[in-house]
């Protein structure tokens, strides 16, 4: 089990309930969703092989509980939370009866029960069913385990799932804050004129060794906003954040796009806005203008894209940073996506891929849509069955919020008290050895304009039965005549493949290695991760993003 996401598929970066009746339903075996009442769990496919038991887990992984949990966000329709009316108003009990004076009058509950059902019963729950938090559970400790490793670069995403999760190991979180601050503090402890940029001179910055770390120091900020007590980030942290802002966008100026992407471009404004720092007018509206244009990506590749620029929309609306008028703009262009993103849900219930799916769900549960709109209840049930895909640091990190409830915005509004102490971390175990060989079509693509040739590589490979894709590219690199060569690069995702019969893709360029099965199905996993079956044809194509 492990798996590297890619954006698209193969891109490198870790590029989502009850209307039945008052109780919760269940999901079935094909993945709908059904009646049922609280305690019902997702019963396992056929065919698949059962995953750790989650009725077990709680016994193995927790340890007893020294405190009571922090709080946490509760959500409409959930058990122990309630939900409000979204005709009536009023406040209606997890049970469904509503709270109205006239119902402790007999006579008068049928026909309130009658006036108020209408409006109680399209809500949903924004939380997966109860019978889920085992298996989360299980996610979460893997994810510790993996934070625990001191050989592991430290992840502000991978430090800002743990805090978003309902069980903690407090003194593990705080070590891995630790080296969190350490890893950050020497790049941006200093003042900008310290490290000789003036704030202005962005216009100059371009070249690929120069380029900003927009979406990292983002990420980092919301990890400081998510500690109990949240840390206030230091004035230059702040200000080295504004200043890859304007230096990101000099790419808009000369190329039509940010240097880096409008990924890390939302990253950063959101982070802004989680701290409460205003935002100039003019940064915001670069991003509405991409998302009117549609140019925040191609097809499922914009979902998550354009998910983290929904949330940073929400935010600054919620948080009342800009004025009422572009307010109205913010809130109208975050339910567009939100709409986009439902509208783009496959017949398999995912969104984009599986690891754009959690960014969609994120922008149901920060602007409310989960309430209401059935493709969240649909994608959530997707997770759930393919939590054998998130095997690695980052896609963890990406999956847990949502299976927890939470969304990026709910770092704003977190209330820190006594939190528990009731997660062990896990080792995650090395795959089996299976036995035998296999032998894998390797093809290399690259079309117009990058070359005139199609097909550039065309070649059997014979690899170990268990080998990976990165595997089959180091046995493709032996064979004679050795004219196949690549280069790939550490991220904390995994290796990323970056050059390919010395072809480098490259990001000024807009172009990636984008890994496909024949004839053309994107791939859901990494190089170091995806496994060939025996007589795959596995294509490596130059794509544009």
């Amino acid at each position: 089990m492990g798996t590297l996401v890619s954006k698209g598929a193969g891109f490198g970066r870790v590029s989502s309930l009850s209307i039945f009746g008052l109780c919760p339903p269940v999901l079935t075996r094909a993945g709908h969703l059904g009646p049922g009442c609280p305690g019902q769990g997702v019963p396992a496919r056929p065919g698949v092989p059962p995953r750790l038991s989650q009725s077990s887990a709680p016994f193995v992984l927790t340890r007893p509980r020294r405190a009571e949990t922090a709080s946490r966000p509760t959500f409409p329709c959930c058990p122990g939370s309630s939900c409000r009316s979204r005709l009536s108003g009023r406040a209606v009990p997890s049970s469904g009866t509503p709270v109205s004076p006239l119902s402790r009058s007999s006579m008068w509950l049928p026909l309130v029960l009658l006036l108020l059902l209408p409006a109680v019963l399209p809500a949903q729950c924004c939380e997966p069913p109860g019978g889920s938090v085992g298996a989360v559970r299980v996610l979460s400790a893997r994810l510790l385990g993996l934070a625990g490793d001191p050989a592991r670069d430290p992840d502000p995403a991978v430090y800002l799932a743990l805090r978003l999760a309902r069980d903690h190991d407090p003194r593990l979180e705080q070590r891995y804050l630790e080296r969190l601050q350490d890893a950050f503090q020497q790049p941006y402890g200093r003042s900008l004129q310290a490290h000789g940029h003036s704030r202005w001179d962005a216009e100059h910055s371009t070249s690929a060794a120069e380029w900003p770390h927009t979406g990292r120091l983002a990420l980092y900020l919301l990890g400081l906003r998510a500690t109990c007590p949240p840390l206030s980030p230091q004035r230059s942290l702040v200000t080295w954040l504004k200043y890859y802002l304007e230096e990101d966008w000099t790419g808009s100026r000369r190329h039509g796009h940010p240097l880096t992407s409008y990924y890390q471009y939302g990253l950063g404004v959101l982070a802004l806005c989680v701290h409460h720092k205003r935002v100039r007018e003019e940064v915001i509206r670069r991003l509405l203008t991409a998302q009117h244009h549609g140019r925040l990506g191609h097809s499922g590749n914009a979902v998550d894209t354009e998910a983290v620029v929904a949330l940073a929309f929400t935010c600054l609306e919620r948080r009342r940073l800009v004025g009422t008028g572009l307010a109205a703009e913010l809130r109208a262009a975050a339910h567009r996506a939100s709409r986009s993103m439902a509208e783009a849900q496959g017949p398999d219930s995912i969104i984009g891929n599986i690891y754009s799916t959690p960014w969609a769900l994120q922008v149901f549960l920060a602007t409310g849509a989960c309430q209401t709109e059935p493709a969240f209840g649909r994608a959530m049930a997707a997770l759930l069955e393919n939590l054998e895909a998130f095997g690695t640091a980052a896609t963890m990190a990406q999956v847990l919020p949502v299976l927890h409830g939470r969304s990026y915005l709910d770092i704003a509004s977190m209330h820190c008290r006594e939190e528990s102490d009731t997660l062990t971390p896990m080792d995650i175990e090395p795959p089996t050895e299976v036995p035998g060989n296999k032998t894998v079509q390797l093809v290399v693509e690259c079309p117009l304009p990058w070359c005139y040739e199609l097909r550039l590589y065309d070649r059997l490979v014979p690899v170990p039965a268990a080998a990976s894709l990165l595997d089959v590219l180091w046995a493709a690199a032996a064979l004679e005549p050795h004219d196949f060569k690549f280069h790939t690069q550490d991220t904390p995702q995994g290796p990323f493949l970056t050059q390919v019969l010395g072809l480098e893709a490259r990001q000024e360029k807009r172009n990636y290695w984008q890994l496909l099965t024949a004839p053309n199905m994107p791939l859901q996993m990494g190089i170091a991760d995806y496994r060939p079956q025996d007589g795959e044809t596995l294509i490596l194509c130059l794509s544009e993003w």
